[in-house]
């Protein structure tokens, strides 16, 4: 949706980040966040961290930047030709050297870009043919060559694009019960709009209507639509992102992006593969773009711009993340974020950060 977009299910990299990390005090959580120095001011929403040190992270003005190191280093890389002014809102990394950027925009301005060498060079693999669409979020499977992109819903439904050569060549596919009201769209705030796994398990989350939806696949390519209680009732409103465990127990996020403190029905939780959802019984503390899951502590962690939170109990309660003076971390570490991909957030105004299990350990 061009109003505003954390990579997907089954792509998560075990950490050991939250769990042992946590002090809990009147349902609030004091946690280190380590931000780092991205060397860039352009705001960033793309972020997938391939594992081993290695990192991508994107954003405006045709902004990339990745590390080789964990985050101690992030090197900016050379903007793609004619893409000085684009937003890239997605990206999906392979290796040190090989990653694909995507940018969002009206029509031609939502394109994809390849490079193979460390980011020096950059290949413009596909341009959005539909003058009316919108790019939303983009998913490349690394274990295969399966990829996929949502986009805005043109003629009355939603836009897939699928790649079998691992981003390499895009058709269109024709997906079917991916029908949408009228000013419907899903949210480019954190690449996290869909939630792709094994056996063709596929969710989208939608809204800039008055009532969200998640489209759940049925048969590929055939989606049943469910109704969410997230917030909804305009442009600005809907589900943000998606993210699940497994293939049964999903979490929704989002809100309303214009009312940031509005902490009103901010996540959503199944059980059962998105056929039936529930409202968190004590949300998130406002509106949140990003949500992802951590295997090896069994947490979920959102973010959004005015804070963090977190749930061990698959998206029902929700508890703050605080920064602690004690550790002389900055007031503001735990807010202004906008994407997800564990253990590194990323924000505007270049912001990046890191979740330190050695730091967080002490607790």
């Amino acid at each position: 949706m061009q109003n505003q977009l954390c990579p997907t299910l089954f792509d998560m990299r075990g950490l050991v980040l939250l769990l042992g990390l946590l002090n809990v005090t009147f349902g609030s959580i004091q946690a280190q966040w380590q931000i780092e120095n991205s060397t860039t001011t352009a705001d960033l929403r793309g972020i997938d961290n391939v594992g081993g040190g290695i990192a991508w992270a994107s954003g405006a003005n045709g902004t990339v930047v990745r590390t080789e190191d964990g985050g101690y280093e992030w090197q900016p890389c050379t903007v793609p030709l004619g893409a000085e002014h684009l937003d890239f809102r997605g990206i999906q990394a392979f290796d040190a050297n090989t990653a694909i950027v995507m940018s969002s925009g009206k029509g031609d301005l939502s394109r994809l870009y390849k490079t193979t060498d460390g980011c020096q060079t950059w290949k413009l693999l596909f341009t959005n043919p539909e003058k009316d669409g919108f790019w939303d979020a983009i998913f490349i499977n690394r274990g295969a060559s399966d990829g996929f992109i949502l986009g805005d819903p043109v003629d009355g439904a939603f836009v897939l694009y699928q790649s079998d050569d691992s981003g390499d060549t895009w058709r269109r596919i024709a997906a079917q019960g991916l029908s949408a009201e009228k000013q419907a769209g899903a949210f480019a705030a954190s690449n996290s709009s869909i939630a792709v796994g094994e056996i063709n398990w596929f969710l989208i989350g939608t809204g800039g209507t008055a009532q969200p939806f998640v489209y759940r696949e049925e048969t590929y390519p055939t989606f049943t639509r469910v109704a969410v209680p997230i917030a909804g009732g305009g442009p600005s409103a809907g589900i943000f992102s998606i993210d699940g465990r497994d293939f049964l127990n999903v979490i929704a996020v989002g809100g309303n992006y214009q009312k940031p403190e509005d902490a009103d029905h901010t996540a959503a939780y199944t059980k059962d593969g998105g056929k039936t959802w529930q409202a968190a019984t004590s949300p998130p503390h406002g509106y949140r773009s990003c949500v992802a899951y951590d295997e090896a502590t069994k947490t979920w962690i959102t973010v959004g711009p005015n804070g963090t939170d977190i749930s061990t109990d698959d998206g029902r309660d929700w508890r703050a993340v605080h920064p602690d003076a004690a550790l002389h971390e900055e007031p503001d570490v735990d807010r202004n974020w906008n994407a997800l991909s564990l253990p590194f957030v990323v924000g505007p105004h270049g912001r990046i950060g890191k979740l330190d299990p050695q730091d967080l350990a002490k607790y």
